[in-house]
């Protein structure tokens, strides 16, 4: 006889489809490695009892344990001492032969003096191991004075905190000097805008196109202005014309590894240029701009001061023999140089 199985389960209500796949299910309570779930059937769906109070609990089981004997302890404890009690050794006596006997005088003075006293004569004295490093400066940096007024015993304190004053911002008129330098003004010589954080990328880039033009500028510096390499390619065109420049400063910017062998090779044309600074950029520039950077060295004949650390050896070293080798020749007379 044939049994419908889907008019059965038809017919079933939800609690008794609950109870059937709750008989249905595969457990396992031997294997271990099973969640508890897949060992056990769910227990937790019975209706509870009665509503939790929170407070009835807490008072029962104060109620219990108030009702509860305690134990009695199988030693009881009566007040007895029991033991030696400790003394404390003497301190060995110092043989004579090994007593250090004083003058009266000065034995007076140290028997009378306060512990501020004694920690300054122990410093003067050398006994640099009683005190802390702070201590024992502070009485040797002192005459006539008690530079540790508590003692040896006293708590170190911190030096107190030397407030500097802040270096005052640059006062250069940075939209002035740009109009100075189209102008080719006789008078500016030096250019200085080393920390000026807001300057904007085009107007650095304007600055340096209108150096190419000038004449009079001799210095340079634009030193953590924020120049990035568009800045540089625009200073590598300006040094490929430019005549008068002789210090250039382009430290402590964002400029990479391409805008600085721009400026590196713009170096071939660039005859006047006696000073050249590139060092603490955001980026390392790397061997190859290293490599590029000794080879300039040894092609140019008028850098006699190079501001750069290198990471590599090789260059470090062709570089400081071409820098010496220039500094050489350029303290012979002109008859000298060929």
């Amino acid at each position: 006889m044939d049994i419908d199985e889907d008019a059965i389960l038809k017919g079933l209500s939800a609690a008794e489809l609950d109870q059937l796949e709750y008989e249905l299910q595969e457990m396992d309570p031997e294997n271990a490695m099973l969640p508890a779930g897949f060992r056990q059937r769910d227990q937790t769906k019975k209706t509870p009892t009665g509503p939790f109070d929170r407070d009835a609990l807490m008072k029962h089981l104060e109620k219990q344990a108030m009702e509860h004997e305690d134990r009695e302890d199988l030693v009881p404890f009566t007040g007895e001492k029991k033991g030696k009690p400790f003394v404390a050794k003497k301190a060995p006596e110092i043989p004579l032969h090994e007593q250090v006997i004083l003058e009266p005088e000065l034995e007076e003075a140290l028997k009378n003096a306060t512990d501020a006293e004694m920690c300054d004569i122990a410093a003067i004295l050398g006994m640099y191991t009683l005190m802390s490093n702070k201590q024992y400066y502070d009485a040797l940096g002192t005459t006539g004075t008690i530079a540790n007024t508590e003692g040896i015993n006293s708590v170190v304190k911190p030096d107190p905190f030397k407030v500097f004053p802040e270096e005052p911002p640059n006062p250069t008129n940075v939209e002035e000097t740009l109009e100075r330098i189209h102008n080719n003004d006789s008078s500016l010589t030096e250019v200085n805008l080393n920390n000026i954080k807001d300057i904007p990328i085009p107007t650095l880039k304007e600055i340096f196109e209108a150096m190419k033009g000038n004449s009079h500028v001799e210095f340079l510096s634009i030193a953590a202005t924020r120049s990035n390499d568009p800045v540089a390619y625009a200073c590598a065109e300006m040094l490929q014309e430019n005549t008068s420049l002789q210090s250039l400063n382009i430290e402590s910017n964002f400029i990479t590894a391409d805008g600085m062998m721009a400026i590196i090779k713009a170096m071939a044309n660039n005859a006047t240029l006696m000073e050249l600074k590139i060092d603490n950029q955001r980026q390392k520039l790397g061997d190859s701009v290293e490599m590029e950077i000794a080879s300039m060295l040894e092609n140019n004949s008028s850098i006699l001061r190079f501001g750069y650390h290198f990471t590599q050896q090789g260059p470090r070293a062709r570089a400081a023999m071409a820098i010496t080798r220039n500094n050489d020749m350029s303290k012979k007379p002109e008859s000298m140089v060929r």
